[in-house]
């Protein structure tokens, strides 16, 4: 199971639920939150790329026509998760051991140092990260895409106050900079340091086809600080 994310049981299917059709807007939210806990489960036992609506409806313990009445697609749940777990990780970031006397250089290296590791402790959001633009979004209405980027607004905005306090000198367009790049490089960084079973076997076979350990936190940090220090020692 991967760090942080609780396991549910075997035979959960749902079973908080008492009622069978959800008729107010209390149970409607029940049987939604249901549908998240189950999928955040899930995601604690397989890749994005595992889960089917068919094997969600299962666990849950609807219809997957049911499912559809709250979430209008897989994606569309995944996506929700999505806002929620980024929304988690950057209100659990603390910078505030990062001295702001500290040469930029300094500061910048420990704030990436940060993110790498809080990042690296979350593998379900790396992996809904990395699965974002090529699939998430691809599936669902202009409503649900709306929701989703303004939830990212809000986590920006607080990510942007917290980075701040450390590094004054940034301002609107260096945290947009910053975070964009460190979600990007996410995107593409966290799948290169998790291999299939084919890949690592080709590289265990022929070291020189260029297979080697990939550290993705180190990598995290390094683009973190070059992002910061690059933008502000242009200024």
């Amino acid at each position: 199971m991967k760090p942080g994310l609780e396991q549910l049981p075997a035979n959960f299917e749902g079973r908080n639920v008492t009622f069978q059709r959800a008729r107010s807007n209390e149970q409607r939210d029940q049987r939604r939150s249901v549908i998240l806990t189950t999928a955040t489960a899930m995601l604690g036992e397989m890749p994005v790329a595992d889960i089917t609506l068919n094997e969600l409806s299962r666990r849950v313990g609807l219809a997957k026509s049911n499912v559809l009445r709250y979430f209008e697609s897989r994606e569309a749940v995944l996506l929700e998760l999505l806002s929620t777990q980024l929304d988690e990780w950057i209100s659990a970031l603390d910078f505030s051991d990062v001295a702001v006397g500290d040469r930029l250089q300094v500061r910048a290296e420990r704030v990436g140092g940060l993110v790498a590791a809080s990042l690296g402790g979350r593998p379900a959001l790396c992996d809904l990260i990395s699965a974002q633009a090529a699939v998430l979004e691809r599936n669902v209405s202009t409503e649900v895409v709306l929701a989703h980027k303004r939830a990212v607004q809000n986590s920006v905005r607080e990510f942007g106050a917290k980075l701040r306090a450390s590094i004054p000198e940034a301002d609107d367009s260096d945290v947009y900079q910053v975070i964009a790049s460190t979600l990007l490089m996410t995107s593409g960084a966290w799948p290169r340091s998790q291999p299939s079973e084919a890949l690592t076997a080709a590289y265990e076979a022929d070291p020189s086809v260029g297979g080697h350990d990939f550290d993705f936190a180190g990598f995290v940090q390094q683009t973190v600080a070059f992002t910061i220090t690059g933008l502000l020692g242009r200024k």
